[in-house]
């Protein structure tokens, strides 16, 4: 099963309207499909059944959609509810939300002022200190606009010696800091004041003959970074 977090909320939009869906409906909407049953769904979620018909009707309204399917058994019992097409899409669009949440969970958080936005290539520099980042260009951005640049560690490409490829970003800096984090290298290395972390595998670490005070080489291509405007 997926893990989302307490604290988590994921907002669904269907034909203009919107619902924030936290942790419990999540967990509700995922058991209901792996159990094919409210009651044991509600059983998992350790909610009563009735709140979990409560979360379900709030879901339905605010959407105005059917997540669930229910069918009656016979005279013997044995009915099922399972999540309809649109339940199912719910579900699927949290799940890849959260997947990339995951993927980028160690993220290098950078506080960067907007330098220059050039239209003909699509592109716009930002600066903080004395780094200059090179990154797409986005539309509502403006020259002077404060944003955070985000670039996850294993985005972070260490060399030797700067190469020729289709990477624009690439600095020259010093490695001052190595831990091991679950077989694997986290590095920091100090770019013009800016400290940047990297995790690289132990054989690639021992490759580049990686040391405290080593000078080295950071790279990563524009795409590799998101940004939020502050």
């Amino acid at each position: 099963m997926t893990e989302v977090h307490a604290g988590v909320e994921y907002k669904i939009n269907i034909d203009g309207n919107s619902f924030l869906l936290d942790k419990k409906k999540f967990d509700l909407l995922t058991f209901i499909n792996e159990s094919e049953s409210i009651t044991e769904a509600a059983k998992s979620c350790k909610i009563s059944y009735r709140t979990a018909l409560n979360y379900i009707d709030k879901i339905e309204s605010t959407l105005d959609i059917a997540i669930v399917n229910t069918k009656k058994g016979g005279s013997g019992g044995g009915g099922s509810t399972t999540l309809t097409e649109e339940g199912l899409q719910i579900l699927k669009e949290c799940k890849k939300i959260n997947a990339i949440m995951e993927l980028h969970r160690e993220t290098n958080e950078l506080e960067a002022e907007i330098l220059e936005i050039d239209k003909s290539k699509g592109v716009m520099k930002i600066k903080m200190n004395e780094l200059i980042l090179t990154i797409p260009l986005k539309k509502e951005y403006a020259v002077g606009d404060k944003i955070l640049a985000l670039i996850s560690y294993d985005n972070i490409f260490i060399m030797l010696e700067p190469q020729t490829s289709s990477i624009r970003n690439i600095f020259k800096g010093k490695v001052t800091e190595m831990k091991l984090q679950d077989e694997m290298v986290r590095v920091r290395i100090d770019v013009n004041g800016v400290d940047i972390f990297s995790d690289i595998t132990l054989s690639a670490g021992k490759d580049l003959d990686l040391g405290l005070g080593k000078d080295v080489y950071i790279g990563f291509k524009a795409l590799s970074i998101a940004t939020l405007k502050l």
